[in-house]
């Protein structure tokens, strides 16, 4: 286990105390959770501290439309478009029943831009088109090899059934073609505790282990080092 891996930091209050330092850069991270849990919000998070540090960074919804994710991320004080403005940030749209060729298109936007952080919300939308589990399997790998070629950090997020809680994934596949798999656990809004969120796996290096609260403030995600 190599620890001396050069270290991406996420922006979120805690969670890089839990993955020693931060994210192995160049990895491929899939962030799961029930609708609800704040997926969004974690990847938009992400983002916004990557542009503070100077870095740029790629957006892809394959769901909310750009303007509406944008509009939401403006409730924290993070607004995107003058980034946008500067060329150093990119939010885009893309069709999930149009995705035949996302790896190609995906990657010359990475390569062309020079993206240091990417994030896709959502990948469970790949099986609106793709009913067969192999081929979601294969176009899942295809996507995420490519990424890793460009070297850029990225997250990907990944709905998991309401009815079955204790899946990583909707498809039981996504898991096995990333680096590494962070939970969300949605409970309640009591006493301002969001959830709980699980570091189920991260290659390359040492991370905490159990579950550990989360919360949504005016600033955004936090996660607390208290283990439960």
């Amino acid at each position: 286990m190599d620890e001396t891996y050069e270290r991406v930091k996420t922006g979120i209050p805690g969670l890089d105390d839990l993955l020693n330092g931060g994210i192995p850069k160049g990895h491929v991270v899939l962030v799961s959770g029930v609708a609800g849990a704040g997926k969004t919000t974690f990847l938009s998070q992400y983002c916004w501290y990557g542009l503070q540090q100077g870095e740029r960074a790629l957006f892809i919804t394959l769901e909310e439309m750009p303007e509406e994710i944008k509009g939401d991320m403006k409730q924290y004080g993070w607004d995107f478009d003058r980034y946008e403005k500067e060329g150093k940030f990119r939010l885009e749209y893309f069709d999930p029943f149009e995705l035949s060729d996302m790896s190609h298109r995906l990657n010359d936007l990475i390569e062309v831009n020079k993206f240091d952080r990417v994030v896709i919300d959502s990948l469970s939308l790949l099986g609106m088109y793709i009913k067969d589990e192999f081929e979601i399997r294969k176009k899942l790998f295809k996507i995420v090899q490519g990424i890793k070629k460009s070297g850029a950090t990225t997250l990907i997020s990944g709905e998991v059934p309401e009815h079955e809680p204790k899946k990583l994934s909707r498809y039981g596949v996504e898991e096995f073609v990333v680096d590494g798999v962070i939970v969300l656990y949605y409970h309640n809004m009591s006493d301002g505790n969001f959830g709980n969120i699980e570091i189920r796996k991260m290659r390359r290096t040492k991370h905490a282990h159990g579950t550990y609260p989360t919360f949504i403030t005016k600033n955004g995600y936090e996660v607390s080092t208290e283990k439960l």
